[in-house]
């Protein structure tokens, strides 16, 4: 058999080198596939990306400029300027970034290099919602009832509404993401809804233009992976479940979709393979649908001319490598399977695990991840490992965790055993909640929509009481018997005889989900107290490490670093630190972006202080009682660390 990375040599359009021009997890799993195939990886980074996973993988990396997004790896000109001086033949866009830039497609080709992807034509039409929906009735695939005549006036528009019926969605026609989508319950909520949606889209994606669209009650979403020939020829890698979002981002996927019926599955199939064809497309995309949960018609929604971020519960599925057919489409190689080689086998269920905080209404997290290992039995998607930083400048996804087994209920006892034995140390993650998430009876019994969050956790997602409480436990139990440089050893007898000697300990627990006051019982079967819960810590999982000052652990998806300190020091303590209530913190790693006050101003409780952005979000922090600026410590565009005092409050006079 030919080795394949000779197919690329010999191939109409040979490739040795590939520059791929993004970063993080995407990256990283682009230079996975290179190296098998035995492709040269080029790599290129931003200046705060100098010392990332996916610079030190590939065989050779480029500085494209500063940390901002758009003087780095939105520049397509330095990109293009990059490609050509590497030597690279074939630039590999990944996804988000310049993925669906038909823009970028162009510069890419017509500096004489290959475009890993579609055509512009094709990004183009299919990135505009507008287009596409035509596109698809055209072809005779069903569309989300609605109006969308680009250049309809208000008047036109409010018409249309009413033979659409409320309630119904406001959406942009560029870009996605839930950026320029609004709901619309009444007829007079309309004209603020168009307002405020163009207004959106025009800053997020250079275009204000928007549609309306029927609300599909209590949705799934589903998809399904194509590749095209680029010549009208068309393939489908079956189907995915993408129902469990939030804010129209998805958090959890799967292949098959269950509870699917057989008709509506070929039917999907169908619409995504008429739609491909339509177009003559060319290499892989995603076909998305959206259909009642009570319902069998599915209809379409739009294409994303890229691999999906989920892309590896297809690949786990079908046991194929979409990169790979990627490089072989861009090469002119044939497709490696034809449809009927194309056969699903087993089930597989992907978690996106994000640096945010779910219990603080998803606030984002940053800083240095010290300790990073996933759970056997997965598959692990990441662009960092223990020592690396999550950054503001970048999105907040971590790592995807992959589990694959014979069955969905073999996946997903997989998925839920590695997500117990996987540890995290630094940022505050989502993994709690995702773990929470797989046990929820709407998804164990697979039957997600687009609202199971919001119906899971309709007072928003907090830890569980008992499994927080042990986790606190077992880490105090490591602090006094079990971690190297224990900080709780002390001179003064304060250390216990060890885990099986009787003993009775007061402590504090503070951690990123609060603070505590536990009393740990420990001997033969230690035990945890806080208020009138009493606990068994139970059996053991990952084993606590000592992290600085403080002892990390991690218990069934929840991770904390404690610190653990006496009750009496800790009250002691914290009264002495009581006068320093009056000042704001800042609650993450960011950029000041606005400043409301000024010093000596009386402010009122809630009255917005200062406005800082990271992660792509808009955080605007409020007085936390009425008072008079007493010093501020910052200033419009200056970047501030997690827990800097940015403003001191003190209490108006009586």
């Amino acid at each position: 058999m030919i080795p394949p990375a000779t197919d690329f040599l010999t191939s109409p359009r040979p490739i040795r080198r590939v520059l791929i021009a993004n970063r993080g997890e995407i990256a990283c799993r682009v230079i996975a596939t290179c190296r098998r195939l035995g492709l040269t990886t080029v790599a290129v980074h931003s200046e705060a990306d100098a010392g990332a996973r996916h610079v030190r993988l590939a065989d050779e990396a480029h500085l494209l400029g500063p940390a901002p997004a758009a003087e780095s790896y939105l520049s397509i000109p330095r990109l293009i300027e990059v490609a050509r001086a590497s030597g690279a033949e074939a630039v590999h866009p990944g996804y988000g970034f310049l993925s669906e830039n038909a823009g970028f497609v162009r510069a890419v080709e017509e500096a004489g290099l290959i475009f890993v992807g579609p055509s512009a034509r094709a990004v183009e039409t299919m990135g505009s919602k507008i287009a596409a929906r035509r596109v698809a009735r055209e072809a005779g695939v069903p569309v989300v009832p609605g109006f969308d005549g680009a250049e309809a006036s208000d008047a036109e528009l409010a018409a249309a509404a009413e033979d659409i019926g409320y309630p119904l969605l406001v959406k942009a026609s560029a870009g996605g993401g839930g950026r320029g989508m609004r709901r619309v319950e009444r007829a007079e909520d309309l004209a603020p809804a168009l307002q405020s949606a163009r207004a959106e889209a025009a800053s997020a994606f250079g275009d204000g233009t928007v549609f309306l669209e029927k609300l599909v009650l209590d949705p799934r979403h589903i998809e399904v992976q194509v590749f095209g020939d680029g010549a009208g020829g068309a393939l489908h890698f079956h189907e995915r479940d993408c129902s469990v979002q939030r804010n129209h981002q998805k958090v959890i996927e799967e292949a098959p979709a269950p509870n699917l019926p057989d008709d509506v599955r070929e039917a999907l199939f169908d619409h995504a393979l008429r739609l491909t064809s339509a177009i003559s497309y060319a290499g892989a995309g995603t076909a998305e649908f959206v259909m009642g949960a009570a319902e069998a018609q599915p209809y379409f929604l739009e294409m994303n001319t890229r691999l999906q971020v989920e892309h590896p519960v297809t690949e786990a599925i079908c046991g194929v490598d979409l990169v790979e057919w990627q490089l072989r489409q861009a090469a002119g190689l044939p497709a490696p399977l034809t449809q009927a080689q194309i056969r699903p086998r087993g089930h597989a269920i992907e978690l996106r695990l994000n640096a945010e905080r779910p219990e603080a209404g998803f606030l984002p997290d940053t800083g240095r991840i010290a300790h990073l290992r996933a759970g056997p039995g997965l598959r692990f998607e990441t662009g960092v490992e223990s020592g690396d930083t999550v950054s503001s400048h970048y999105d907040s996804m971590i790592a995807k965790l992959v589990a694959h087994g014979p069955d969905r209920r073999a996946a997903l006892d997989r998925l839920i055993a590695g997500v117990d034995a996987t540890e995290i140390e630094g940022p505050g993650t989502n993994l709690g909640l995702l773990r929470d998430c797989l046990t929820a009876p709407a998804l164990a019994e697979g039957r997600a929509t687009t609202g199971f969050l919001d119906e899971s956790f309709p007072e928003g997602w907090q830890p569980d009481p008992d499994r927080l409480l042990r986790l606190r436990g077992r880490a105090a139990l490591a602090a006094l018997c079990g971690v190297a440089d224990d900080p709780l050893r002390r001179a003064d007898g304060f250390r216990l005889g060890g885990a099986d000697a009787p003993g009775r300990a007061l402590l504090q627990v503070e951690d990123g989900y609060g603070s505590a006051e536990i009393a740990l019982s420990f001997g033969p079967v230690p035990r945890v107290e806080s208020g009138e819960r009493s606990l068994d810590i139970g059996a053991p999982g990952p084993a606590p490490r000592q992290a600085g000052d403080r002892i990390a652990a991690s218990l069934e998806g929840l991770a904390i670093a404690a610190r653990i300190r006496p009750l009496a020091e800790a009250r002691m303590e914290d009264r002495a630190g009581a006068a320093a209530e009056g000042a704001i913190l800042a609650p993450l790693t960011g950029l000041v972006t606005e400043l409301h006050v000024a010093e000596g101003e009386m402010v009122a409780q809630g009255q917005p202080l200062v406005v800082m952005e990271a992660m792509k979000l808009v955080h605007a922090l409020p007085a936390p009682f009425a008072g008079r600026i007493a010093r501020i410590s910052v200033e419009p565009g200056q970047s501030v660390s997690q827990n800097a005092i940015l403003i001191e409050l003190e209490e108006a006079p009586e």
